[in-house]
């Protein structure tokens, strides 16, 4: 009998029977773009083009056509303060995360580092469009790279990934918000594989130059669930058409597309320079969904760093009644 090879997630598996090949799929774990090579091909050929590969009368029936492009996965976020997001996978599915967010992973999961991130986006077109949507990624501070994990095994696995600081972590399922959403340069943790990472442009340049994000922040398409990560307490607020609400540059982590985001001066030099909350902030005029934070982490690593004893911070005794005056005898 004829042995077949497969192409899954760029990885060469088989030799597999037939039999095999055309139960996948029916089942739907390979789809009419999946590559297969046997004996006598000259390169790696689309089922779609394999006649031998076609399902005749009898066969199988394969299940209705999905129009979701990215893998469905299974979720339970752990924790309070520190947490994570443990996310189970079915044989072939895969998540996406960004380097060092691997907390654990169970037996079967394997890792591989992509260029880009792996999207339909990522397979469209030549090298330059290629290198073009990975090149995204590097202007939102972000590296060229992913690491996919991928359940080349039986049954479930589950892969975590963990919060690089105190807060909350945010399952956004795209397929609710109209397939975009909008966040902070550094807020994506991870996502189903099928999501793509991409750039957001600001139009106004009063948000470019005072918006704290700038003119780029980070724009998540898809059709799949994603995981974003803010510091401290997370709210959220639905906005009707023509409500506004203001808020401080650092505290916005995301919002739908359909919100309109500008920056005001906060009016009056006394409160711009002694009110504390510098010198913009930014404008949400629905409709549309935000997401705010408490603690955004600029203000907290400011504190530390103002904390440190190089900086004039108290190291031992910080609440000392003596304040500086106790540092004199430190020197």
């Amino acid at each position: 009998m004829k042995q077949w090879y497969v192409a899954v997630n760029g990885q060469q598996q088989g030799p597999f029977d037939h039999n095999f090949v055309l139960q996948n799929i029916a089942s739907g774990q390979y789809n009419p773009t999946t590559m297969v090579w046997t004996q006598g091909f000259s390169d790696w050929t689309p089922i779609s083009q394999v006649n031998e590969l076609k399902l005749t009368t009898g066969s199988a029936a394969p299940p209705p056509p999905s129009s979701q492009a990215a893998h469905e996965i299974d979720y339970t976020i752990h924790g309070n303060e520190m947490q994570f997001v443990e996310i189970e996978l079915d044989p072939q599915e895969s998540a996406i995360a960004e380097a060092g967010a691997m907390m654990y992973m169970t037996d079967g999961i394997v890792m591989e580092t992509i260029f880009g991130d792996g999207s339909q986006n990522d397979h469209r077109g030549g090298f330059m469009d290629k290198m073009l949507n990975a090149g995204k990624r590097l202007i939102t501070g972000e590296s060229l790279f992913t690491t996919a994990f991928t359940h080349n095994g039986r049954g479930k696995a589950k892969v975590a990934f963990a919060a690089p600081y105190p807060g909350k972590i945010i399952p956004l399922d795209l397929t609710k918000y109209d397939n975009r959403i909008i966040c902070q340069k550094d807020a994506f943790l991870c996502a189903a594989k099928g999501v793509a990472i991409g750039i957001a442009f600001q139009k106004r340049i009063g948000v470019a130059l005072f918006g704290g994000e700038g003119f780029i922040m980070q724009q998540l398409d898809g059709d799949g669930l994603t995981f974003v990560h803010a510091g401290g307490t997370i709210i959220e607020k639905e906005l009707a058409a023509g409500e506004t609400l203001r808020v401080d540059t650092g505290c916005l982590v995301a919002l739908t597309q359909s919100v309109a985001y500008d920056i005001e001066f906060v009016g009056g030099v006394k409160s711009a320079i002694f009110g504390g909350e510098g010198f913009f902030f930014a404008t949400l005029k629905g409709p549309g969904h935000v997401w705010l934070q408490s603690l955004p982490f600029s203000r907290l690593a400011g504190r530390i760093h103002q904390a440190t004893p190089q900086h004039g911070g108290g190291g031992q005794g910080e609440g000392s009644v003596l304040g500086e005056l106790g540092n004199l005898f430190q020197r």
